[in-house]
């Protein structure tokens, strides 16, 4: 660990453990105990896994031997309460919260604060290769097909999607396969769309989150599948900055956290190049908020 890069932050967050305050238990502050809680999905590749083999995975270990700290997981599914069972949950009997930091947030994200974003991804469409797409590079190139081929097209697409909206606008909802990013199964992933839909032929186009899209693409062995990153349009948004999460209130905390992204910026983007990603310039880090 170098020791110039956490020093003065590691200082501020070496608080008692549960200090007393006026009788009642102070929750400590992260990182007292020098032990990093981070909260992930348990089965979300190339994101994270409980098997920790995501790029999520990689880089809280990066971090964690950085600061010389143990590594622990909260596991839960992310998905509709994720923030609420993890981030802001306390364990049982305990004022010590259950992790304290979500290792992927989109910017902006209000349910907690934001760190520096740590790398900038699009939105992908894919196919396969040999099936009459291989020429489709962009949106426009889809829309250029013959009108009898492309209305035999079956488009797989996240609901809320960005390209929900592109999809509307050229008339092609009624070929759109739906599918959930958030659904009550534990054991469905999101890059099943690609994996299996695409892969099998049972889907001919996958709308997807591009680390998603570029991951699966390349691990996918039963088809020969290209993942092709969109680009974003007047009025309509496909690329998004990703950050790392933690409680509005741990300003210390996020202050240490920005600092690992911040000089680890070269081995974070070889990571996430190794789990094929698709990645635009990330700008200058904006001030975090006081």
């Amino acid at each position: 660990m170098r020791t110039g890069l956490v020093a003065g932050l590691l200082g501020c967050l070496a608080a008692p453990a549960a200090a007393q305050s006026g009788g009642q238990a102070v929750a400590e502050a992260p990182g007292a105990d020098k032990v990093l809680r981070v909260c992930q999905d348990p089965n979300n590749l190339p994101l994270s896994n409980r098997a920790g083999e995501g790029f999520e995975n990689k880089i809280a270990a990066l971090f964690a031997q950085q600061l010389g700290w143990k590594l622990e997981h909260t596991w839960y599914p992310q998905r509709m309460g994720f923030i609420r069972n993890t981030l802001r949950a306390k364990e049982e009997h305990s004022e010590r919260f259950k992790c304290d930091l979500v290792t992927g947030v989109a910017r902006g994200f209000e349910l907690a604060a934001n760190t520096h974003s740590y790398y900038r991804s699009s939105y992908a469409m894919a196919y396969v290769k040999g099936h009459g797409l291989d020429k489709v590079r962009t949106l426009d190139d889809l829309l250029a097909l013959d009108a009898s081929q492309r209305k035999k097209l079956r488009f797989g697409v996240f609901a809320g999607s960005p390209v929900t909206e592109w999809l509307l606008q050229n008339g092609l909802m009624e070929q759109v396969n739906w599918y959930q990013s958030q659904t009550g199964d534990a054991e469905q992933y999101p890059g099943e769309i690609i994996e299996k839909d695409l892969a099998s032929g049972k889907i001919d186009v996958a709308f997807a989150w591009g680390p998603i899209a570029g991951y699966f693409a390349k691990r996918t062995r039963s088809a020969s599948i290209v993942a092709i990153p969109l680009q974003s349009q007047p009025g309509m948004k496909f690329d998004f900055e990703i950050a790392m999460g933690v409680r509005h209130a741990d300003k210390d905390f996020r202050q240490l956290i920005d600092r690992l992204i911040d000089t680890n910026q070269g081995k974070i983007q070889a990571i996430l190049e190794q789990y094929g990603v698709p990645l635009s310039a990330l700008p200058p880090p904006q001030p975090s908020p006081p």
